[in-house]
């Protein structure tokens, strides 16, 4: 092997970890859409699960809690409420329907947003849906 690094190597290695990097990519996007559809939880979507959304963005929940990972973390991540609540749509109304009207003086807490029935139906119907996404484990622990 030669002693210089020549303009021919410097083109031979770029172009050799082009293509690696191609292919490992088509790799990799062909794996992808072969486990995404193990993952889908379409099934399970209804209109109730559609209205639950619509009232968690309506009322901007996103503002204080994460879902998922996603949004403010001032609150508590509500990707796994459903079973942090012991798989129970009512105990997450009531604990909604719980919240004081003023909040509790000199800490932070939810609001009581007086939300109907159907509403907080809907919205432990939308939780309970998030419960049940597979996502590899996210959030690592029980408490989000």
């Amino acid at each position: 092997m030669s002693e210089t690094f020549t303009k021919t190597m410097a083109r031979n290695i770029f172009y050799g970890g082009a293509v690696f990097f191609f292919l490992l990519f088509l790799a990799l996007t062909y794996d992808t859409h072969g486990e995404l559809p193990k993952r889908d939880n379409r099934q399970n979507l209804t209109e109730k699960v559609a209205m639950g959304k619509m009232v968690w963005e309506e009322n901007d929940c996103i503002g204080c809690h994460t879902l998922l990972g996603e949004g403010a973390y001032f609150a508590p991540e509500l990707g796994n409420v459903y079973k942090r609540f012991g798989n129970s749509k009512e105990a997450i109304i009531a604990f909604i329907k719980s919240r004081p009207a003023e909040g509790v003086e000199g800490r932070r807490s939810m609001p009581q947003f007086n939300l109907s029935d159907e509403e907080l139906d809907a919205l432990a119907e939308f939780l309970k849906y998030t419960s049940e996404i597979n996502t590899a484990g996210w959030p690592p622990n029980i408490q989000g």
